[in-house]
């Protein structure tokens, strides 16, 4: 069978200026906002950092010294605790001391420090205050850090998203109505992320002391903040 190409050519000539001739489909209208939410909770966890520093003429002098200091603390710490503390060493350190000559020239070494930091984690946060006291009247001289923290933040961040999200329905549902336009469905929601604001007490250098106030501790209050963007299709 033969086929006539200029007839062909011409028969498919018409369907493209048929394919030209049709508009394409417009997008569906839509209107898209954003919000941001807050819900707070109280901390149920602190987490400390207590540590000994010790200085001798000898490493090794300083850190049996050291040893000596943090066992003592550790003990009335355990003591004083019970199960509600767990015990973790996060960093230790033995270095010179150097003195360097005015006149300049090589430093002389005058001695050694070291540092054993523990890190102590409670599950209730009301007993931070009195493990501060237990420790640093048992031999450690330094605390370096106070965190508040919840066990499970997963349930602040749901009720933070939750509520911004709705936040965000609300606005679009707002903008349609003074639009004169009716919301037909959700076309996407998305997060844009949630921050945690946790209350910190900044770092402290405490030295060991005798008889003393308690001292005191406030946890104040952990915020997740979560912000969403909805789109939703409108029309008339």
């Amino acid at each position: 069978m033969r086929i006539d190409c200029k007839a062909a050519a011409l028969c498919l000539w018409p369907l493209a200026l048929l394919a030209q001739d049709q508009p394409s489909r417009p997008g569906p209208s839509f209107v898209r906002a954003a919000a941001e939410a807050i819900a707070t909770a109280k901390p149920d966890r602190a987490v400390l950092d207590i540590g000994v520093v010790t200085q001798a003429q000898t490493a090794q002098t300083a850190s049996a010294q050291n040893a000596t200091q943090l066992d003592a603390a550790i003990r009335e710490i355990r003591s004083a605790m019970g199960g509600a503390a767990e015990l973790k060493t996060v960093g230790y350190s033995v270095h010179p001391e150097y003195r360097y000559p005015q006149s300049g020239g090589q430093p002389k070494i005058t001695g050694y420090t070291a540092t054993n930091v523990l890190e102590v984690t409670l599950n209730d946060v009301s007993l931070a205050g009195k493990v501060i006291d237990v420790a640093t009247q048992s031999g450690a001289n330094t605390v370096t850090g106070l965190r508040f923290t919840l066990k499970d933040e997963s349930a602040v961040r749901t009720r933070a998203l939750r509520e911004a999200a709705a936040n965000a329905r609300a606005k679009t549902e707002a903008m349609a109505q003074a639009l004169g336009l009716r919301i037909v469905r959700v076309l996407s929601a998305e997060e844009a992320g949630t921050n945690v604001i946790r209350p910190l007490a900044g770092e402290m250098q405490t030295f060991a002391r005798a008889a003393a106030p308690p001292t005191p501790v406030e946890s104040g209050t952990i915020e997740v903040r979560a912000n969403v963007t909805v789109t939703v299709e409108v029309s008339p």
